[in-house]
């Protein structure tokens, strides 16, 4: 298995430690709940250095990614950030993903640490006009400081005013004495914070000022378990779950990062534009479970009659809620808002609710 510059720091503090897209990740430390909460109401830190980038340089980069993802590249200005996602040629979505403007001509790609050689390939297939491709994914390590109190934390830490930095933005500067570190606002979690991007060598002596700056704010470790409640709280799709080779980006609710400006030929546009004119027969929805029961990945939803009309792509039990959440595709005549649906959980069927999301 792979490993993360702060790999020894999870194993000494005693996480549970899995494999992950490759890598040893720690799943939890003092628990998913505990560490969820502390996310939401204090500050957390994730070491998500298993996360994929690619620069992407020179007079055609913009040309590229252009054709190669949903959203308008052309509108970001330096220090400006999107989510955006790679259409796959069959109507399906290969990886969604971050482009960051770094310079005039130079952009970083984020992408999700189990798809980083899929979504390699996927570009240099694709890189029909010649753009500077570099995969940078093992010169890269990455922190995740996420919660109310991230910013009193590292404004310590680095002259950068992190109050003028807003959120899909970021910028480059000295942080904890290192150089260079990127410090990005783009958080998965919903409760604010950043991600700090540096060379792995630098890796060990940013996490522990961090955490040596949040002491007093109770700063803990957070695994990867509570950032799937806590982004799943906050309706983020995950790739592989709510969305993947199989699924539209219409379908998947994405419409806002699918641009169909002129001069955008990106792959599969017209086969993209033709579901949402259509509608598309399926929708990506979020349910509130009105019976007690927690929905699971994969867990068949049904109409009052006990009919098949959609399946589980995420369940938990919200931490904040104390209430069963999940999300799932869902017939379209059956994904109404407020629409009451059904969730199969062995042989019971369990009453949900079609909600809007977030949840929290």
């Amino acid at each position: 298995m792979k490993t993360t510059p702060f790999t020894k720091i999870h194993e000494d503090l005693g996480a549970k430690m899995h494999e992950f897209a490759g890598y040893n990740m720690p799943i939890e430390y003092s628990g998913i709940n505990d560490e969820h909460i502390t996310v939401r109401e204090g500050v957390g830190v994730f070491d998500v250095s298993h996360m994929g980038e690619f620069w992407v340089k020179g007079e055609n980069a913009l040309k590229f990614l252009q054709r190669v993802t949903t959203n308008d590249v052309s509108a970001l200005t330096v220090g400006k950030a999107q989510y955006t996602c790679f259409p796959n040629g069959k109507g399906g979505i290969v990886d969604d993903l971050l482009v960051y403007k770094y310079e005039e001509e130079k952009y970083l790609l984020v992408v999700n640490a189990a798809n980083i050689e899929k979504d390699w390939q996927w570009c240099l297939e694709n890189n029909v006009v010649n753009a500077i491709l570099e995969n940078a994914s093992d010169n890269m390590a990455q922190l995740a400081i996420q919660g109310p109190k991230a910013v009193e934390v590292l404004q310590k830490l680095t002259d950068v005013d992190l109050s003028a930095v807003p959120y899909y933005s970021f910028t480059v500067g000295a942080f904890a004495g290192v150089d260079e570190v990127i410090i990005s606002n783009t958080g998965y979690t919903g409760s604010g914070g950043f991600e700090l991007y540096m060379y792995p060598e630098d890796g060990v002596r940013i996490w522990e000022a961090i955490f040596e700056a949040g002491a007093e704010f109770g700063i803990k470790p957070i695994g990867l378990g509570a950032r799937d409640t806590l982004r799943l709280e906050k309706g983020f799709c995950l790739y592989g779950n709510d969305i993947d080779d199989t699924t539209s980006p219409i379908e998947a609710g994405l419409g806002w990062i699918t641009k169909f400006t002129e001069g955008k030929n990106f792959i599969d546009r017209q086969k993209i534009e033709t579901t949402k004119s259509n509608g598309p027969k399926k929708r990506l929805r979020g349910f509130k479970m009105v019976d007690r029961g927690i929905p699971r990945h994969g867990y068949e939803i049904v109409d009052g009659e006990g009919k098949k009309i959609g399946t589980v792509t995420s369940g938990t039990m919200s931490p904040m809620l104390k209430q069963g959440i999940g999300m799932g595709y869902i017939k379209a005549e059956n994904a109404t808002l407020g629409s009451e649906i059904f969730i199969k959980v062995r042989k019971r069927q369990l009453k949900a609710e079609v909600v809007k999301m977030p949840f929290v």
